[in-house]
């Protein structure tokens, strides 16, 4: 299964959870939340919100806020759901991988301008070195925007993920194969073995990458 269906399923499991959290009259009156039934949800709920957002985005700061008393009012899980929800909405509909694909696309377009600017000036390697960087962080983006895992891995076995999964076919995925040597030269500094043409072709694919990818 890959990661954005495991992720998508554990929303589910905790909506379905955050739904069933029994409630009790107080004798001093207002219903509250069974605490351990509500704890446990939360803690879960709030680990997965920092797993997929990040402690910065808004989700999360505003699940921490309203967690915290040791006993849960109706009221008190009602905002936590509520912010879960929203969450899990935004999740399923896209919106965070749209995002992060489309800042990523910017970002590697800067460094695409910058390794045509060196090549034009002459400045092979330098180009070499900014292009090859930019293609394999792209690809390994791509790969975890697609649920595979790529951390720590080659830019090689990336490009084998890639095509085992069919995200990758045709002229592309020869034009793949050729990528992993140049990128190989340019990070061990052998420069004799990468041509100008080397270069430009590395630029070029990138660029047909990031416009079909990150969009």
């Amino acid at each position: 299964m890959a990661l954005s269906e495991q992720i998508s399923r554990r929303f589910q499991e905790l909506a379905n959870e955050a739904a069933a959290v029994p409630l009790t009259q107080s004798s001093i009156g207002g219903d509250y939340a069974d605490t351990e039934a509500f704890h446990r949800w939360a803690s879960s709920a709030i680990h997965l919100i920092k797993a997929v957002f990040g402690e910065e985005s808004p989700h999360y700061r505003n699940v921490s806020k309203a967690y915290g008393a040791s006993v849960a009012s109706a009221e008190d899980l009602a905002t936590m759901r509520g912010v879960f929800l929203a969450a899990r909405a935004d999740y399923d509909g896209g919106y965070l991988f749209t995002v992060e694909a489309s800042i990523s696309g910017e970002i590697f377009a800067d460094f695409v301008v910058a390794a045509k600017v060196a090549l034009s000036e002459g400045q092979k390697d330098v180009a070499a070195v900014l292009a090859c960087a930019a293609l394999e962080d792209a690809l390994k983006r791509f790969a975890s925007l697609h649920g595979l895992s790529v951390e720590g891995k080659a830019m090689q076995e990336v490009v084998n993920s890639l095509k085992a999964k069919g995200l990758v076919s045709g002229a592309q995925k020869s034009l793949l194969d050729a990528m992993p040597k140049v990128r190989d030269f340019a990070m061990h500094a052998e420069w004799g073995k990468i041509s100008s043409q080397d270069v430009g072709s590395v630029i070029g694919f990138v660029e047909q990458f990031l416009l079909g990818s990150f969009r």
